[in-house]
């Protein structure tokens, strides 16, 4: 299945949004119009890798904590390709709006940037020898979507099914829901296969983004309304 739009109304401007949408497709121009050689540099330097987290972490001295630690913020920056990249700002474009417009604008630029980590954590925990950078902000946008499952849930989304190509309106529920289940398979049988080093989705940072934003957004209060008055 594959989300178009949703019909769950806003009342703001979803200004840190935009931001983001622009900030990562600067990004991904900027590696793309790079030569092979230093984009495969950039992305080693920025890109998340596990093995080196577990080294720092073990005490090796040839890993810096900057190595190791700021690479859980700017790898969610970074995108394999057009459809990675398109696909991502897709989804948070459709769901980003409304839960930047529950929580506030601050609050939903920390909201994600934590549901990012979050994601990034749990795929170290459970891939801690790989040497494969993680690139991508599905992880982050994995936290929106689990907010956005919480927060409205009747809220329709217009589907593509790849069955015969065509739309039809699904509750979020149920769009969100099956997303989830299927990356928590799909999480499961990668995990079975025990080989670490092979390139492919990062399955569980998708479920450790969508549990972490669904935890955040329960525990947070939504921003204050502001409402006009008449003196009288």
């Amino acid at each position: 299945m594959f989300p178009v739009r949703d019909d769950a109304p806003r009342s703001t401007t979803p200004y840190i949004n935009y931001t983001l949408v622009f900030f990562n497709v600067a990004v991904f121009l900027f590696t793309y119009l790079l030569p092979a050689r230093e984009q495969n540099d950039f992305i080693l330097q920025f890109g998340l890798l596990p093995s080196n987290v577990s080294a720092f972490f073990h005490g090796e001295p040839r890993i810096s904590w900057i190595a190791a630690c700021l690479p859980f913020l700017t790898s969610m920056f970074l995108h394999a390709s057009w459809l990675h990249l398109g696909g991502n700002m897709m989804a948070l474009w459709i769901f980003g709006d409304n839960i930047e417009d529950y929580l506030g604008h601050f609050k939903y630029l920390l909201f994600y940037l934590l549901s990012g980590i979050g994601a990034d954590v749990l795929h170290v925990l459970l891939n801690q020898h790989s040497f494969l950078p993680t690139v991508g902000a599905s992880g982050a946008i994995a936290g929106v979507m689990g907010a956005f499952f919480l927060l409205f849930p009747t809220a329709r989304v217009l589907t593509i099914l790849p069955i015969g190509i065509f739309f039809i309106w699904l509750p979020a529920w149920v769009v969100l829901g099956y997303w989830f289940v299927s990356q928590f398979l799909c999480g499961a049988v990668t995990s079975l296969q025990h080989n670490q080093n092979v390139g492919g989705v990062a399955f569980w940072a998708h479920v450790g983004g969508f549990i972490a934003g669904a935890t955040m957004v329960k525990l947070w209060p939504p921003r204050v309304q502001r409402y006009s008055f008449i003196d009288q």
